[in-house]
């Protein structure tokens, strides 16, 4: 089921006794990951930079939808922005939750997408209700218009406190966050209307209040005073891991 929606990917319930898997760490794998398996080992399409590995951490080449390991082997699975590229998200999610007991998925959220295409991304999601949707880009006929990847994805995380903050106060905003345990709930091209029309139609005020309900001052200054917090802790263990 699915646990929460964490501020960002350092803020994950993971114990110091955990030995965790990432799949699809990338560029920029997790600094709690013991092993990290990735797909195109040879091929950066799928991603922004080269293969890194942190210090203590194994690497192996390994297809997410098959993965070479035994049921629960890890007690904590990481995947953070593949998901929306893969072509069989139903193998794909499988495999996670076999390999692991708890887990944590992020990917675009709607918004994401539209400011940030990727060619690469074969899916577009959103989540609603506690259930993460899936449909397939291509088939729903998606049409961007200017890719804004290099503002939202690079500057701003790297120079503006303010956009970081908006980010962790606003779980979904611009990526999706889940933290499971066991599994969660998903589905592949939902024909329900009142779920479509996320995907296609235009934002109503109605939709913000339902996916971004009003705070009070009170509730806004304690969420603001968290996401600072967890700010601080990610430049923290950035610093440390580049020391290393």
């Amino acid at each position: 089921m699915k646990i929460r929606n964490p501020k960002s990917r350092m803020d994950l319930n993971i114990k110091s006794s955990d030995r965790v898997l990432e799949v699809g760490g990338g560029h920029n794998p997790h600094p709690r990951s013991n092993v990290v398996v990735d797909k195109f080992a040879d091929s950066n399409f799928h991603r922004s930079g080269d293969i890194a590995v942190l210090k203590n951490q194994t690497f192996m080449e390994a297809d997410g939808e098959n993965l070479p390991f035994k049921d629960n082997e890890f007690d904590y699975v990481i995947c953070c922005q593949v998901l929306e590229h893969v072509e069989n998200p139903v193998k794909f999610l499988a495999e996670q939750f076999r390999v692991a007991k708890r887990g944590y998925i992020e990917t675009p959220s709607l918004l994401g997408e539209n400011l940030f295409p990727r060619e690469s991304h074969k899916w577009i999601l959103h989540e609603h209700n506690d259930v993460l949707y899936l449909l397939d880009k291509q088939k729903m006929g998606f049409h961007h218009g200017y890719d804004l990847g290099v503002l939202i994805q690079d500057y701003l995380p790297k120079h503006s406190i303010g956009f970081k903050i908006v980010e962790r106060t606003h779980p979904n905003l611009i990526s999706i966050r889940i933290e499971w345990e066991t599994d969660f709930a998903y589905e592949i091209e939902p024909q329900d209307p009142a779920i479509r029309k996320y995907f296609t139609d235009k934002w109503s005020l109605e939709w913000g209040n339902d996916f971004f309900p009003p705070r009070s001052k009170g509730q806004e200054l304690l969420s603001t005073i968290a996401a600072f917090a967890d700010i601080v802790k990610t430049i923290f263990i950035s610093t440390f891991i580049k020391k290393k």
